[in-house]
């Protein structure tokens, strides 16, 4: 008989529930009147051609060429910017391949010439291509953007300063770096 008044108390407390919420509905709509104005306060430019919005909106800006920013780059900056690196990559000559292969000469090296590491489908499509100063900077600029699908989980460096003192301290892991953009 305990069981039984015991689910009587929880139905009683569901049903009041229910009809408390109505009743804060119905209270809501009388206190509350919305008013419908006779023009909308923000209006949408729509192109001339029937274009939606969506077409309308612009493309983001290209990104500036790396070369110029590259001549007053600081190495050591680079080299402090590339401590967000370290977890994935190393940067001794004949370092380990840890997550991410390893960096050392990377600079003017082919994107997928690397023994050893396992590379993304994404990166193997630009197989002929170099790590050149460009390619470095799109990739460290949003590598998922630069080569969609990548395994690289790094959001990126947004800052073009950051990016050219971490192209310098890459150029300069190197035996012979390689001669800097005209």
């Amino acid at each position: 008989m305990a069981s039984s008044l015991e689910s009587n108390k929880i139905a009683a407390a569901v049903l009041t529930a229910g009809v408390i919420a109505m009743m804060s509905g119905f209270a809501a709509e009388l206190l509350y009147h919305p008013q419908e104005l006779e023009e909308n306060v923000y209006t949408v430019a729509v192109a001339e051609g029937g274009e939606t919005a969506e077409a309308a909106v612009a493309e983001e800006p290209a990104l500036a060429p790396i070369g110029p920013l590259l001549a007053s780059a600081d190495a050591a900056n680079g080299e402090t910017v590339a401590r967000k690196c370290t977890a994935c990559h190393s940067f001794d000559e004949g370092g380990p391949t840890k997550v991410g292969p390893n960096l050392y000469d990377i600079v003017n090296r082919q994107i997928t010439n690397y023994d050893g590491y396992s590379f993304s489908e994404a990166l193997v499509a630009k197989a002929d291509q170099a790590w050149d100063y460009e390619n470095l900077n799109g990739f460290l600029h949003r590598p998922r953007d630069w080569a969609p699908g990548t395994k690289m989980s790094f959001a990126g460096l947004r800052k073009e300063s950051e990016r050219a003192d971490l192209i310098a301290y890459l150029r300069s892991l190197s035996g012979s770096p390689a001669p800097l953009p005209e």
